[in-house]
Order: C-alpha cells, then sequence, then structure tokens
C-alpha cells in the first residue's frame, strides 16, 4: 500500500495479461484495453472496442506511449457500499510492436513481458493518459491528463484471461503464459484478480479450466466479465480493492450469467424509459438529433441512457422513432388516397356498362381522358409518391396516380365494379318491388306500411333488399300516392267551380254552404281517397276555398303556372312598353347605322353569342324590323381587367352592353361588373361619351341537360335585372338546339335601339294614332291557371300581329291591338287575365266584350269557364276558345270530344262565337280569327255601356279596383264595310273537328278560299243573303223562323258527323247553312236563323221580352223576361237590335238564365243537397207555367237536370226544334227515372265508336280479311313488308317514330297508288316515314277484325297479371301459339319489326314501353267505352312490350332477355287509367268488331 496521509487512499492497479506479437497472442489480444477503458471510462461514448498494440516508432515515441511498454489509463474515485472512497489509478502492461519490423519496441526496460508485468514501481516522466487509438499523433486534441509524479506504485494485479474462442490462439498456449506471469507477479506479494475477459462469448471448457487453475491457486478470486456488454468490471477492481484494503466489506462475486441478467434489465428499462422520452417529445418526422438533444439534454432519463447505451444508439432509436412517424404519415395519407379513391371512382367511372369488361390497366387509361381526372389526381415526375414532396403537402387532396398501379388499388376498382352491379342489382329490385307496390291495388294514402307488408312478404324484391329500403320504396310509393291523390283531388275541387263561385270575393263561406259543399264532396271517390289524411284534405279543401274568396296571383294554387305570372312575363319579353302618346319606336324608326355592342359573359358564353349574331347576319349587318343594322360586336369575359378601365370606352364607344349568364355563378359576376362599369362610365362623363348605356340580362339556353334550377336562375335573372333598372331577356318556350334564340337577339337589340332613342335622340317619334290613354274597345281574355297548353298560344293571335303593342305602364297584363274595325282603325286594349282575377272585374267593372279559353283536355277548365260566365252579364259579347293540340284529337279522344262540344253547345244557347286554337298548328294563331268578334263588340258597344251605366245608376254603386283606369270612348263611329283593308280580311271558319284533308262536303269543289295574312289557304262557304248587304263575317240579326222541320237527309245522318259538318259550313254561330250539295236546292226558309231562344218559346207566350217575370226577387229591380233572359233579338232596319231604342226599359241578366247548360250545373248541386225547392227557389225558368209542354222548363226536367244535356249530340232540344224530337223527350220525361241510366247505358253500347272507315274510296285491298291478302308463299301482305322495309332503310333515326301523327292526305295518297298498283316504290314517292308509318296502321285498323283476336284477349290479360316474370312469358308464349297462322305470321313479322325499332331508341326515343303504347290499340282494338276495358289498358299495354322485349324467346327460340327493369307486370287499377287513355288513343274500329268486355278481376 502506498504511504498516504490524504483522506482518500489512492491504489495503483496493473491489468496485465497475455501480450507479444501475433504469432504469441494472437490476431486480437485478450481484453486488457477494453477492461481497462470500460472500468475508467464507463460512459457508452467513451468506450472504443478497438485498442492496437502495433503502433509506428512515432506513435510509440509520443507522450502517450512515451516509449514504455504500459499505458497509464488515468485515474478512477471508487465509492464502496459501506460509502468509504478511494481513488485507483490504472496501469495496463502490455507489449507494442513496431509496425515496421513487427518485433516489440525496444525500450529502456528490456526484460521480457512476464518480468516487465511483475514490476511494482514504474516511472515514466511526463506520460500523458490514455484514451484511445485515434489519440496517438493527435495527443492536443484530447484531454491531456499525466501520470502523477511521473511514477507509480503497484498495489494489485487484475489477471485478464481471455475464455473466448481466440483469434488463431490456442487456450492451453494462453494458460501456459499465464502460469509464467502469475508466477513472477506472485513474487511482488500484491493482491491478484483473476479476470475472465469476453464472457460474452465464453467457452464453457475454457471456463472450467480456468477455474480449476484458480482453485488451485492459494488466495486467488475469479471474476467473470465482459467489458463490451459492461458487465463485472467495477466488481472485478472492487474485489481486488477490498483485497488491498481489507476495512472494506468483501464484495460479493457474481457469476457472469446473473450479472448480465441484471445489466440487461437496466439496458431495457433506461431504453424504455428514452423511448418513451422521445415519443412524448418527438411528433414531427421532419426533426433531427440536433433539435433533439439539445431539448433532453438536462433530462435524467436522456442522460442514463446517453451513459448506458451511448449517443449512436440514442440516434438510432431517434431515427427509427422518426422513420416510424414518417411511415405513420405515410400510411395515413395512403388511407385517406384509398378512401378517397371509392368516391373518385365513382365519379369517374359510374356507368357499369362502360367499364364492366374493362381491365383495370384500361380503366386507368378511361379515367385519364375524364375532364375531372386533373382534378382528383396528380402524376408525378418520381415515383413512388411518399418519396417526393407532395408527401408533404396536405392541403392537396389529389391522389397520386401510381397508387392505381398497387395491389389496394386495383382491389378497390374490383370491388367499385362488384359495388355498382350490386348497387344496379339492388335498385332494380327496389324498383321491382316499387311495381309490385303498384300492382297492390288496396293500398291507399296514408296507409302505414305495417298494415301492407303482410301482403308482399312473399315478393322475390321484398327478400332481397333491406328493411330499410322496403321503407324507403314504400315512403316513396306513398308519397306518390299522395301527392297524386291530393292532386286529384285539387282537380276535383276546380271541376266543382260551381259549387265554390256562387258567392262574392271577399265573402266568409257559412255554415250551410259549407254543408253543401262536403255533402257533394262526399260522393266524389277522389274526396273518400284522402279518408286517412283527413287532416290534409280539410286544409286543402279550407285553402281553396280561402282563394276561391281572397284570390290572388300570389296565392294561386297553380303556383308558378299561374296565368297572371306566365303573361306578365311573356308580354314583357315578347313587347316593349311605349311612352304616352308615341307609338311603337321600331316602326318607322330613323335611320341607325352603326351600333357597337359590347357583350360580357363568362366562360365563352360571350364569344358564342357574337357567334351566334354574326351567323344571322350578313357581312355584319343585321336585319330587324325592316330596317339594316351594322353591328360592331365586342366579346369581353367577365374576369377581364378591360371592363374596369374607362378608356376603351372612349375608345369603342359601346352603344349597349348584352350581359350573358347561363348559372348563378355567372349572373353573380354580372350583377357585379354592371355596377362597376357604370361607375367607370360615371367618372367618364368629362369626355365626349357621357350618355347611360343600357345593360340587357340575356339567359342563356342549356341544351346538353335539362337544367333543374332553370326556374330559379330565370327568377333570380329577373330580380337582378329589376333590381339594376336593366332589361331581362328570357328564353322563349319551346325546344331550342342553339343556346341562343333568334328572338332573343331581336329582342335584346330591340332594347339597345330604345335606350338610344332616348339618349341620344337618334330615333324620331312617329306621330301617334291617337293617345294611348284612349282605347274604343276593352276586351278581357280569361284562362285557367293550369292549363295543358303554353300561354303564347293564346297570346299568339295578337303577338304575332304587326298591329300588335304593349299597353300602359303598369298594366303589365295588357296588349293594344290597332285594326281596322269598322270604317276606321281602332284600338282594341285586350287585358289577358286568369279565371280568378277577372272574377274581381267580371261586376264592377266596363268591359265590352270576353275571350274565354279552356282546354279541351281539361274538365276543370270548362267547369271553371261555366262558373264564370254564368254570372257576366248578357248584354257583354263572348267569344269561347277551346284549345287542344289538333284536329284530331276530336275523333280520337272522346273526353276532348265532349268538352269541346259542350264549349260549342254553350256558345249556341248563348249566341256567342266558339273557335279552337290548335297547338300543332298555326291555322288558327292569326289575329284575324277574333275579328268577327271583334265587330260584334264594336257594334254592341253602345248598349254595353248604357246597361253599365244604367246598371251602377240603379245599384248606386261605383266600379272597384281600377283594371282599366282610363275611361274608353262612349261613342263611336257606325260600323261600315271596308272590303280592301287587310286586317279585315274575313277570320277563319268556326271550329270545325275535321282536318284539312278530310272532305265531307259532297261537292268540294264549291268550296272556295281565302288566303290569309301567312299566306295560308282556308275555306269560306256561302252564306245565305239577307235583306241587308253586310260583311260576310258578321251576319246580321234575322228574325227567328219557327216550327221549321229539318230535312230528312239531315236527320238521319250520324249526330256527331252532322255537327261537324255543319260546323264546317256554316260562317258564323248566328246563321247555319244547309246540308245540301248544290245552292240551287236550297228554301227560301233556310235564310232564316234557327236561334236557341226560339226553340223554347211557346205561341201562348207573350211577345213583350222585356216583361217582369213574377217572381220573389223582382224587389230588387232586375228586369227578367218570362225564359231567364233570354232575349230574342228583333230585326231591326239600322243592323241593331232592339235594345239600341229601349236601353233604359231592360236591366241585363245573367247568362246562366240563357244557356240551360250554365243553369243546369249552377242549380244542379242545390238540388243535389236540398231535395225540396220552393218556386221562389228554382231560377226564372220555374216562373211560369209553359203551355202545351208540361213541366218542360223546370228544374226537374231532365233538361235541366246535372245530366249534361249536351250529350245527345245534335237531337237536344236546346239546339233544334225538331216535333219529332220532342216527342222522344216527352216519352223520355215519362219514362220512370230510375230506368233512364240503364236505357241511356244500353243504347250508347250499341253507337259506333270511331267512324266506320278512314278511306273515303272503295278498295279491294284494304279493309278485307287478312287470309285474302296471303299466300304460302308469301304470309306477308305485300302492303306491310314495303312499309317495313320503307322504315327500316329511311326512319330508324326519325324521333318519335310511329308516335309523331303524319299528314293524312300522305296516308291516303300511299293507299290509293298502292291500289291502283302493287309495285309502286315508296322511296320514288319521296313520302315521309310518320306518313308510311301511319298508313300501316290504318292497315291494320282497317282489318275486319284485329290481329290479335279477340277470343285470346282474355287470356293475354290474365297471363298479364302473373308476377313472376318467366312463368310470365312461358304462358305468353303458349298463348301466342294459339293464334291462327295468318295473324301469326303478321303478328310475328310485325313485332320482329317492332324490336328492331326499340334497338334504335337512343335516336328515335322509342322504346319498348313507348312503341307498346302506341301500337296495342292497334294491334288488339279494344273497346274504350267499356269501363271494363279501361282496367285492363295497362295490362294489354304490358303484354305487347312484352312480345316486343322478348321476341327472340317467343318467336325464334331464344333465351329470355332480362329486363332493365320488372316492365310488364300487371298494372294498378283505379287512378291514373285517365291520364293513360290520353296517350293510348286506339285507331277507328268498325261497329261489329266490337266485342262485350270481359269484367276486370283485382290485382293484388
Amino acid at each position: 500500500m502506498a504511504k498516504n496521509k490524504e483522506p482518500r487512499p489512492t491504489y495503483a492497479i496493473s491489468v496485465v495479461g497475455l501480450s507479444g506479437t501475433e504469432k504469441e497472442k494472437g490476431n486480437c489480444g485478450v481484453g486488457k484495453s477494453c477492461l481497462c477503458n470500460r472500468y475508467v471510462h464507463p460512459s457508452a461514448d467513451c468506450y472504443y472496442s478497438e485498442h492496437t498494440s502495433v503502433l509506428s516508432t512515432i506513435d510509440f515515441g509520443g507522450r502517450v506511449v512515451n516509449n514504455d511498454h504500459f499505458l497509464y489509463w488515468g485515474e478512477v474515485l471508487n465509492r464502496g457500499d459501506d460509502g468509504l472512497e478511494c481513488r485507483i489509478q490504472v496501469i495496463e502492461q502490455t507489449e507494442f510492436i513496431d509496425d515496421q519490423t513487427f518485433l516489440p519496441h525496444r525500450s529502456t526496460n528490456l526484460q521480457p513481458y512476464t518480468k516487465r508485468a511483475a514490476n511494482t514501481k514504474l516511472q515514466s516522466a511526463e506520460k500523458l493518459m490514455y484514451i484511445c487509438t485515434d489519440q496517438l499523433g493527435l495527443e492536443q486534441d484530447f484531454d491531456q491528463k499525466q501520470m502523477p509524479d511521473g511514477k507509480l506504485n503497484i498495489d494489485g494485479f487484475v489477471l485478464c484471461i481471455d475464455v473466448s474462442k481466440g483469434c488463431n490462439r490456442k487456450f492451453d498456449d494462453q494458460m501456459k503464459f499465464v502460469h509464467s506471469l502469475h508466477s513472477q507477479i506472485s513474487k511482488a506479494k500484491k493482491p491478484i484478480i483473476i479476470a475472465a475477459t469476453k464472457c460474452d462469448e465464453c467457452v464453457e471448457q475454457y471456463l472450467r479450466e480456468l477455474q480449476t487453475f484458480v482453485t488451485g491457486k492459494k488466495n486467488l478470486m475469479l471474476v467473470e466479465t465482459s467489458a463490451r456488454a459492461s458487465v463485472n468490471v467495477e466488481l472485478c477492481f472492487n474485489a481486488l480493492i477490498q483485497q488491498m484494503d481489507k476495512t472494506r466489506g468483501k464484495p460479493k462475486i457474481i457469476s457472469y450469467l446473473e450479472a448480465y441478467k441484471s445489466q440487461r434489465q437496466l439496458v431495457a428499462s433506461v431504453s424504455d424509459k428514452f423511448e418513451k422520452l422521445i415519443i412524448q417529445t418527438v411528433r414531427d418526422y421532419h426533426t433531427n438529433w440536433k433539435i433533439v438533444s439539445n431539448k433532453l439534454k438536462s433530462h435524467p432519463d436522456y442522460e442514463e441512457y446517453i451513459n448506458i447505451e451511448g449517443t449512436k444508439k440514442a440516434r438510432n432509436t431517434l431515427s427509427k422513432h422518426i422513420e416510424q412517424l414518417r411511415q405513420e404519415h405515410i400510411k395515413r395519407r395512403r388511407e385517406d388516397y384509398l378512401t378517397s379513391l371509392p368516391k373518385i371512382l365513382n365519379k369517374l367511372l359510374n356507368n357499369l356498362e362502360e367499364i364492366e369488361t374493362l381491365s383495370w390497366t384500361e380503366a386507368q387509361s378511361l379515367m385519364k381522358s375524364r375532364p375531372e381526372f386533373q382534378y382528383c389526381f396528380i402524376e408525378l415526375e418520381q415515383t413512388p409518391w411518399y418519396e417526393t414532396d407532395h408527401l408533404d403537402k396536405t392541403d392537396d387532396r389529389r391522389v397520386p396516380f401510381d397508387i392505381l398501379k398497387t395491389m389496394e388499388g386495383e382491389r378497390i376498382y374490383q370491388n367499385h365494379v362488384q359495388h355498382l352491379i350490386s348497387e344496379k342489382r339492388r335498385l332494380e329490385m327496389k324498383e321491382k318491388f316499387k311495381k309490385t307496390l303498384e300492382r297492390v291495388h288496396f293500398i291507399s294514402p296514408g296507409q302505414p306500411w305495417e298494415e301492407v307488408m303482410c301482403f308482399v312478404m312473399e315478393d322475390e324484391a321484398y327478400k332481397y333488399i333491406t328493411e330499410s329500403d322496403r321503407r324507403d320504396v314504400y315512403s316513396r310509393h306513398q308519397q306518390e300516392i299522395v301527392e297524386r291523390a291530393k292532386e286529384e283531388f285539387q282537380e276535383m275541387l276546380f271541376e266543382h267551380a260551381e259549387l265554390f263561385y256562387d258567392l262574392d270575393l271577399n265573402a266568409t263561406p257559412s255554415c250551410d254552404k259549407m254543408s253543401e259543399i262536403h255533402a257533394v264532396l262526399n260522393e266524389e271517390p277522389r274526396y273518400r281517397a284522402l279518408q286517412k289524411l283527413a287532416t290534409d284534405r280539410e286544409s286543402l279543401l279550407l285553402k281553396h276555398i280561402g282563394f276561391v274568396y281572397h284570390p290572388t296571383k300570389e296565392t294561386c294554387l297553380s303556383g308558378t303556372a299561374c296565368i297572371d305570372l306566365k303573361v306578365e312575363q311573356v308580354l314583357a319579353n315578347r313587347l316593349v312598353q311605349l311612352d304616352h302618346g308615341r307609338s311603337n319606336i321600331y316602326y318607322n324608326s330613323a335611320n341607325i347605322e352603326k351600333v357597337n355592342l359590347c357583350l360580357v359573359g363568362r366562360e365563352g358564353l360571350a364569344q358564342e353569342l357574337a357567334n351566334e349574331i354574326r351567323a344571322q347576319s350578313t357581312d355584319d349587318e343585321y336585319t330587324l324590323d325592316g330596317k339594316i343594322y351594322e353591328l360592331d360586336l365586342l366579346p369581353v369575359d367577365v374576369n377581364s381587367g378591360m371592363l374596369l378601365n374607362h378608356s376603351w370606352i372612349s375608345t369603342f364607344k359601346p352603344h349597349g352592353f348584352f350581359c350573358v349568364f347561363s348559372s348563378i355563378e355567372s349572373l353573380n359576376y354580372i350583377g357585379d361588373r354592371v355596377s362597376r362599369i357604370r361607375a367607370e362610365i360615371a367618372q367618364s362623363k368629362r369626355h365626349r361619351y357621357s350618355q347611360p348605356v343600357p345593360f340587357i340580362f340575356i339567359l342563356a339556353n342549356q341544351r346538353d341537360s335539362v337544367c333543374k334550377n332553370m326556374p330559379i336562375l330565370r327568377h333570380q335573372g329577373q330580380q337582378l335585372a329589376n333590381k339594376l333598372q336593366c332589361t331581362f331577356v328570357d328564353i322563349p318556350s319551346g325546344t331550342f338546339p342553339r343556346k341562343f334564340n333568334e328572338s332573343q337577339i331581336k329582342q335584346a337589340l330591340r332594347a339597345v335601339l330604345k335606350g338610344l332613342k332616348h339618349n341620344f335622340d337618334m330615333m324620331s317619334p312617329m306621330p301617334s294614332i291617337k293617345d294611348l290613354s284612349e282605347s274604343d274597345l276593352r276586351i278581357v281574355m280569361c284562362a285557367m291557371c293550369g292549363d295543358p297548353f303554353s300561354v303564347d298560344l293564346i297570346l299568339s293571335p295578337f303577338l304575332d300581329s304587326h298591329c300588335c303593342s304593349a299597353g300602359q305602364p303598369g298594366q303589365c297584363n295588357t296588349l293594344i291591338l290597332d285594326k281596322i274595325i269598322g270604317n276606321s282603325r281602332r284600338r282594341i286594349q285586350v287585358t289577358v287575365l286568369s279565371y280568378h282575377s277577372s272574377i274581381g272585374i267580371r261586376k264592377d267593372e266596363l268591359v265590352h266584350g270576353y275571350i274565354l279559353a279552356y282546354s279541351a283536355k281539361r274538365k276543370s277548365s270548362m267547369a271553371m269557364l261555366r262558373a264564370f260566365l254564368a254570372e257576366v252579364q248578357d248584354v257583354i259579347p263572348v267569344q269561347l276558345v277551346a284549345i287542344t293540340d289538333s284536329q284530331a284529337d276530336f275523333f280520337e279522344n272522346d273526353a276532348i270530344k265532349e268538352q269541346m262540344t259542350e264549349g260549342e253547345h254553350i256558345a249556341t244557347e248563348i249566341t256567342a262565337k266558339f273557335t279552337a286554337l290548335y297547338s300543332l298548328s298555326q291555322y288558327h294563331r292569326q289575329t284575324e280569327v277574333f275579328t268577327p268578334f271583334f265587330n260584334e263588340v264594336l257594334e254592341k258597344k253602345s248598349n254595353i255601356e248604357s246597361s253599365f251605366m244604367f246598371d251602377n245608376s240603379r245599384d248606386g254603386t261605383g266600379t272597384g279596383e281600377d283594371v282599366f283606369p282610363q275611361s274608353p270612348h262612349r261613342h263611336s263611329p257606325a260600323y261600315q264595310y271596308y272590303p280592301d283593308s287587310e286586317d279585315d280580311g274575313e277570320g277563319p271558319p268556326p271550329y270545325s273537328p275535321i282536318g284539312d284533308d278530310v272532305q265531307l262536303l259532297p261537292n268540294p269543289s264549291e268550296r272556295k278560299y281565302r288566303i290569309d295574312l301567312e299566306g295560308n289557304e282556308y275555306p269560306v262557304h256561302s252564306t245565305p243573303v239577307v235583306d241587308h248587304e253586310r260583311n260576310h263575317k258578321v251576319p246580321p240579326p234575322v228574325k227567328p223562323k219557327p216550327n221549321v222541320p229539318p230535312k230528312p237527309n239531315v236527320k238521319k245522318l250520324d249526330p256527331n258527323l252532322l255537327r261537324t259538318i255543319e260546323a264546317g259550313m256554316r260562317t258564323s254561330r248566328w246563321t247555319r247553312g244547309p246540308m245540301m250539295g248544290h245552292g240551287d236546292d236550297l228554301e227560301a226558309s233556310d235564310n232564316y236563323a234557327e236561334p236557341a231562344d226560339t226553340l223554347l218559346k211557346s205561341k201562348g207566350f207573350s211577345d213583350d221580352i222585356y216583361a217582369v217575370p213574377e217572381d220573389a226577387h223582382s224587389r230588387s229591380g232586375r228586369v227578367r223576361n218570362s225564359f231567364g233572359g233570354l232575349a230574342l233579338h228583333r230585326d231591326e232596319e239600322n243592323g241593331f237590335d232592339s235594345m239600341s231604342k229601349s236601353q233604359g226599359g231592360r236591366r241585363p241578366s245573367k247568362y246562366k238564365h240563357r244557356s240551360k247548360i250554365l243553369f243546369s250545373k249552377t242549380k244542379a248541386y242545390h238540388i243535389r243537397v236540398h231535395s225540396d225547392v220552393s218556386d221562389d227557389e228554382s231560377g226564372p225558368a220555374m216562373q211560369k207555367k209553359k203551355k202545351g209542354r208540361g213541366n218542360r222548363g223546370s228544374e226537374e226536367d231532365p233538361l235541366l237536370s246535372p245530366v249534361d244535356p249536351w250529350k245527345g249530340g245534335i237531337d237536344n232540344p236546346a239546339i233544334t226544334s225538331d216535333p219529332e224530337q220532342d216527342d222522344k223527350k216527352m216519352k223520355k220525361k215519362k219514362q220512370p227515372k230510375t230506368k233512364e241510366p240503364k236505357k241511356t247505358k244500353s243504347i250508347k253500347t250499341t253507337k259506333p265508336l270511331y267512324p266506320p272507315t278512314r278511306r273515303n274510296w272503295d278498295s279491294n285491298y284494304f279493309g278485307v280479311p287478312l287470309q285474302n291478302l296471303v299466300t304460302p308463299d308469301r304470309p306477308i301482305p305485300l302492303f306491310i313488308e314495303k312499309c317495313v322495309d320503307y322504315i327500316e332503310r329511311t326512319g330508324l333515326t326519325t324521333e318519335g317514330l310511329y308516335r309523331v301523327s303524319g299528314n293524312k292526305t300522305d296516308q291516303d295518297n300511299i293507299q290509293k297508288q298502292f291500289d291502283q298498283d302493287h309495285s309502286v316504290d315508296l322511296i320514288v314517292m319521296d313520302v315521309a316515314v310518320n306518313a308510311v308509318a301511319g298508313a300501316l296502321k290504318a292497315f291494320f285498323a282497317d282489318l275486319p277484325d284485329p290481329l290479335i283476336p279477340y277470343s285470346l284477349h282474355p287470356e293475354l290479360v290474365e297471363a298479364a297479371k302473373i308476377v313472376d316474370h318467366y312463368e310470365r312469358l312461358q304462358v305468353l308464349k303458349e298463348i301466342v301459339r294459339k293464334f291462327p297462322p295468318v295473324n301469326y305470321e303478321v303478328f310475328k313479322y310485325v313485332i320482329t319489326h317492332l324490336n328492331r325499332v326499340s334497338q334504335h331508341s337512343k335516336t328515335t326515343l322509342m322504346t319498348a314501353d313507348n312503341l307498346s303504347i302506341c301500337f296495342w290499340p292497334t294491334l288488339m282494338r279494344p273497346d274504350f267505352e267499356n269501363k271494363d276495358t279501361l282496367s285492363t289498358t295497362k295490362l294489354n299495354q304490358s303484354v305487347i312490350e312484352s312480345f316486343i322485349q322478348q321476341c327472340q324467346y317467343f318467336f325464334y327460340g331464344g333465351e329470355i332477355t332480362e329486363p332493365s327493369s320488372a316492365k310488364g307486370t300487371p298494372p294498378p287499377h283505379g287512378h291514373g287509367l285517365e291520364s293513360l287513355l290520353a296517350l293510348q288513343l286506339p285507331p277507328p274500329l268498325q261497329p261489329q268488331q266490337i266485342q262485350h268486355p270481359l269484367p276486370p278481376e283485382p290485382l293484388i
């Protein structure tokens, strides 16, 4: 022990072991340096596993080695378990080898290693502490500590023995060296500890031999160590210290395995703490070690880990964590991409038919071609995507395209395809289930799902879809039937218009009135259909009643279909408001040579508008209203900065701006730009161009698809235009192939010219005819809201005329006509209103005439007309206008025929005029169609105004709301005839249901024609000559000639045909021409008219038509005649009736007292509610007893009962005075009333439904049995083959094939030419394909028996009811085999043809469903007058549809084609049948072909 007086003793320990050359020690040492390194510098960062003993001469002579064969490792402060401290100085005895000679370096001590290592006194001046090999030669870069005093006294030895598998060294040789070394150091009498090194690679045999060696020596202690694993290193030195200092406690020697286990637990604990610390601290994978180490350097867990494991492992741990964070980020991004991929695929590849057969690679190419591809995917130059900077662009949601090339991408695509397939199947089954619900006829509105579920549980679709889908489908079905029931209920309320419109406006219905309403409506099935929704039904009823008594266009029950709103819009778009005292500014306008227009739009719309204008121009010259303008167009994008720079305004000098938009976004852009452009123009007022510039808003048509937001877009465009005080140009009604229509451009240009007129005075006003505030006639045209026709149709007779202009500002529903009526040009003010708006002015305003329009397709339209007309004063002329699609509707649709006939009868009864407008024809759209009516109004103007003044003076009431603000002239010149006036040409004849090509008159050659303003010919028939030579348009009132017997040949004709012929021959409603072939056959009596007034007058009555009736209402002062106001017009010399002479002697009555139809309708509701009617309540017709007629005129008479009296055709006594007809009526009256309906029904069933034939010539081919037209060699009639061949060669691209009617004349010509020559070539004839299609259908319509025999109809209907698709087709196949052979071959040929047509449905729009709708009445020819037939309409259609769809299966042995939806299933009964019939008009039937209908069976 060194003698040291310090409180901390110092011990020097020498570490020895095998050393020498490679030959002696092998390739590596025994671990002396590592053991010293680990003990002196225990920190992992200071531990070096490589310590070389081969040195250069320079390094050997350096201060660290200092020419010695030992190393000074430094000093360690040791603290024992007992708290005692000491200093330990460590010396390593080794042998350095020269790197040149590979022999030991020569030093001052030349002793061999064994003797030199046993030295206890070491000396080396200025020797530096050794740290690592890199220190040699670079001592200044490391910590420099000198060995104390340059000398040391060794107090103990640590003998290192390597127990691992040595490198090219034998353990026995090492043990021989150890024996020798031990014997030498034992002589020093110092404590020795045997350190078994490299125990982490220990060889058990070597360790046992070492233990044997230690056991054989006295006072030797073995410690198993591992410097690399830092196991038992400190224990080894502590054990030696205890032997050097006996005062210390003896340490416990622990085996290597136990110590290693404890060390690993310590390392694991420290590592776990450090990893948690890293996880908590580092959350961004972009960080680095420098940032983290600076942040954690003071943390104990960090310091402990660095001390035990070292910085390198810490950095590795951090790197692993950062990589984990990065991988997690990549995983999240990938999951986000893969999650969004199905949505993207659903957006880009949503068409199953398009991608079902594509591979994944082909699908990727298809996606690249989509315009949305660039917004969904991004193609990176480098791959994979997570190695690029796109990984960190979290704001970019586009999916890297290389993700699609992964297995996950392909899997998602395959799942997407399967999803589309399953979704298609699910939707098909939902639709099939919907069809199943539609077949369950007993489902009522408001019925809960639980009540219906049990009836459909066995359905295939029910089992396939989920409960949620079932409830969704049922909810949708309920919503449809509820909405349909509510619509039908609302329509029913309209049909009962007389029930609601019998009280004054702004009144409140009484309790009795409400009871009456409920009593009447309770008889209606449409009322009872909402039994389970009684609250909603009552709400609808109260809403309807509230509207009836307080009508406004804002609360109109038709919503946006309100006539008032539509008329305002059409007139605002097509007419320009005139300044007071000025005529139309486009009539004789001043010369304008050039107009500069700036076109503003977004996304190329401005350029498209410029191209459209140039396409309509010739060399930039545009023709408008007879003038030529040079247009300079400047299209500018709305986002262009040029719009906000006023310098271009001074340069271009625009006269106006066309602002075009097609979306809400572009409209908002334009609205913002208009305000800013106006501000720029205001700032440029210092320049020469300073006048205000008009801005025109133009709505572009969206031709690619139907825009559901178009009403919203139109409304917002109109609102913005009003806000900015600009003109708004709407899309005209109809379908146009381009975005802009010519009428839009013209309207916009007119608005610009109007602005120029006011701003620049470039147009001089033309002297006006008269002040606009003065109108000669005030006409009100009424139409019902929601009628199925366009407002343009009823306005076209006025708007298409050049003499039409807008009314005064503020009168949005008014237009002005300047027409020559009488001897001068008259100004006619026409106000177009809805019926509910007209009711308010009917009694309070001066109106010279009413034009009452109604739709022949809608019963409620006629009901509203009746309710309105019933309360109109009978001195006011009325023009009734029936509106339908074409004249053919009269023959093909009984409901339309019934409505038109009723309107004509009402007109006949009240001596009104009647005409028809057709939406598919331009013939009746001219202003001249109302010229006779205007003439009549002008003639009666004085009487009307006098009666109006008389009525106001007697009642002491003034006018209400000022619909007509200015009073008209009270006096007008007498009517004179101007034959040369172009505006006074004869109007078209009153309504005739005969088409242009149908000739019913015996001698067509006698018909004369006139040319109207549009170049159309229309017939003009001769009018009976009377004493006064007048314009043939307006015949004079003639004296009635009673008791004129009708001609026998007239009586024998079919009533409907007779009415048709008479309607075509008479020129007005006042006179009628005879049914004669030549004018010479006319009798003198034929010159007399037969007004309805004379037909009811008995010879015992007084001739004083102004007598006051003896009724209880005479106290009110209202004067009526004994016929309920039916005034007989006397023949006066001046052409006026007697009222002009005695205007003050008669108070006007109402039209309901002049028409039995109107009177019976208004009283029918009262009779149905009140069974006992007093004489005072029965109306004027009950006041006097009719002589010789019994109770003929009473309300109990069938003629005045709720039953429509006009349904008897021309036999109605209200029209004719035939005594034989009177006798028939008397006989019917005497029969019991209970049997009358049955008799009527039986008579109706024997009446032919349609005209006997479509042909007016004899034919040996058409109309003959089918078997007469075929041979075994030619089983198909030649005419059918020719038609089918022509259609398939030329018509498979024709839209609406078989649906659009062809020209009747062309159809007849085709059949006539074929009659004359069977080899006729249809292509040479150059006829329209629709005419050929019509001729083909006419061929089947003329057959004596239908192609599908009547005997098989019941079986087909029963087969159609089968729910299972395959079973239904099998049964139909068995039925079709029962066809007669001839019928079978023709039917097979026709169905095959229709199947080919359906395959071109993308161009023709004629699917199998549409074709079956058009063809099933032709092939089956049912009896539509039979109610039972109506219940099987949809079934018959579905049968034909099945034949067309499954043509290959039925006739060619093919497989069943899976339908896209469950079509062809039995339809529901009840609601909707009436609407179906309107689209399924059958061809004419022969009377003998109508068979007794089969009773329908209910569908479940």
